[in-house]
């Protein structure tokens, strides 16, 4: 077994090019004025308990550097001005810092990476709880394993695997959190460049160390409670607080691909991406196309991957034929791939399930781009992306386990996403609002194309927007997850948190 744990000053000195996401350095500071008083300060008595309980030095007030940058998230709209931040350095923190909030009854949150676009699904008014000193990676080479902590990012696990020549179904862009990408609470996807070959990311899950409501410690997989296992595949915070994760490795491939394209090859790109989603059948090639309305301007995009040195020829090539602004196409590792994909902040994400993609409807997506950008010219919004995730039809056939995402196992529908970034609060509405408009555009369009299934698909929970009917996410498992949360959460410590809950 290869064992690392990455510090909070730096990554792996192998992966010199990976950001860092190092904290502060706050070994000397420990805040020692608790306040009572209104908002936030509410909870600071609650804070000063739990300082108690695991280290005055793991907990960190507004008067800190690092209580400013673990409270932080990748999305404006995630952001809260929590009471405290509460870093744990082991599980046995977690559940000391879990039995003082279920005692107390006190509102809290806990981030993994921080990628969450939802307000309140990662973020608090309470006790923010950061997982980012839970940084451990033991790979496994005999059983092809790799365990990983809840604080890592994928960036930092493809660091640490890459020398080995594996891999992992992880995120597919830079500075996602392993813990809600997994568990379905976060944004990206479960969905990873590997899907194709693999399933989803919770289809390779083979444990998970869970810290339950109440503060127990435990190993949960497929023999030891597999209905806990079936709900921690996609239910998100529900049952407890993962504080590490176990996943198959996979072999690793030196190929991967990332492109710009100019705003004159945007309609090619519709047909290029409708052609790959309808007549590609190699499973090492992946695909995302996005259509943007980008200050003003529209823009479009592709990111190309295939998961070995040499795609055959013609699996891309309506793609690389396209005139491009700006093109970074080359044959790279999975790690090089991740950090070159652009990633930008404060958004509102929502989703279509979509069955299959027709030029017609790419078309549309296309001039919805365009239209609503321009409606949204006079806010504060600078980004706005439509981006189609076409997979093979199979991807759920390399798992026969029952998850909790998607509901339905017996047809995959792809997660289409809308993400608006903006920078003015004053906006918040307004943006909600255009962001249903055009969901409700795409759903119509896909209807009258005869996919009148999707009214009753699954909707992905790292996509959906905040007020998505929980129906809507996990369907016909919800009566099993009410009797699995009723069993492990019997006095609903986790819906002290947000996030969608069962």
């Amino acid at each position: 077994m290869v064992r690392f744990l990455l510090s909070s000053l730096a990554v792996l000195a192998a992966s010199a090019a990976v950001t860092c996401h190092a904290r502060p350095d706050d070994i000397q500071l420990q805040s020692t004025s608790v306040k009572e008083g209104g908002g936030r300060n509410n909870y600071t008595s609650v804070c000063s308990r739990i300082a108690s309980n695991i280290s005055p030095s793991a907990v960190h007030y507004p008067d800190s550097p690092v209580y400013t940058w673990l409270n932080s998230h990748w999305s404006g709209s995630s952001n809260q001005p929590s009471a405290c931040v509460a870093e744990p350095r082991s599980a046995s923190d977690v559940s000391r810092i879990l039995k003082v909030i279920g005692q107390t009854r006190t509102p809290f949150a806990v981030k993994s990476g921080g990628h969450a676009t939802n307000p309140g699904f990662s973020s608090t008014q309470g006790v923010q709880i950061s997982l980012y000193s839970l940084r451990s990676i033991d790979y496994d080479r005999i059983s092809q394993t790799v365990e990983i902590g809840t604080g890592l990012k994928w960036d930092d696990v493809y660091a640490a695997l890459e020398p080995h020549n594996v891999s992992v179904a992880g995120g597919r862009v830079t500075d996602v959190g392993v813990g809600g990408f997994t568990l379905g609470g976060g944004t990206t996807v479960i969905y990873s460049w590997k899907t194709n070959q693999y399933g989803l990311t919770i289809d390779t899950v083979t444990a998970f160390e869970l810290v339950k409501p109440n503060g127990d410690i435990v190993k949960v997989t497929e023999k030891y409670d597999s209905q806990l296992f079936f709900g921690l595949k996609g239910a998100s915070n529900n049952f407890g607080i993962v504080t590490k994760i176990t996943l198959k490795t996979l072999p690793q491939g030196p190929g991967g691909f990332a492109s710009l394209t100019d705003s004159q090859a945007i309609s090619k790109l519709a047909a290029a991406t409708a052609k790959f989603s309808t007549e590609a059948k190699d499973p090492k090639a992946s695909i995302l196309s996005t259509f943007s309305y980008y200050e003003g301007n529209p823009l479009g995009s592709f990111q190309l991957f295939y998961d070995g040195p040499n795609p055959p020829a013609g699996v891309f090539d309506d793609f690389l034929a396209l005139p491009s602004a700006t093109a970074d196409i080359s044959a790279r590792g999975h790690l090089s791939l991740i950090l070159a994909t652009p990633a930008n902040g404060t958004s509102y994400f929502d989703t279509v399930p979509v069955a299959g993609y027709s030029t017609g409807f790419l078309e549309l997506v296309r001039n919805t781009s365009v239209v609503a950008g321009q409606e949204l010219a006079s806010t504060s919004v600078f980004i706005l992306n439509l981006v189609a995730e076409p997979f093979l039809p199979t991807i759920l056939s390399h798992n026969t386990s029952r998850t909790a995402y998607p509901f339905n196992r017996s047809k995959a529908y792809t997660p289409f996403n809308i993400a608006v970034s903006w920078t003015d609060a004053a906006d918040d509405e307004v943006i909600v609002d255009a962001v249903k408009r055009i969901r409700n555009t795409l759903y119509k369009a896909l209807i009258a194309e005869g996919q009148r299934d999707i009214v009753d698909a699954p909707l992905y929970s790292n996509y959906a927007i905040y007020d998505t009917p929980v129906k809507r996410i996990y369907g016909s498992n919800l009566p099993a997850l009410k009797a699995l949360k009723s069993r492990v959460d019997p006095t609903n410590v986790m819906g002290l948190a947000g996030g969608f809950k069962v």
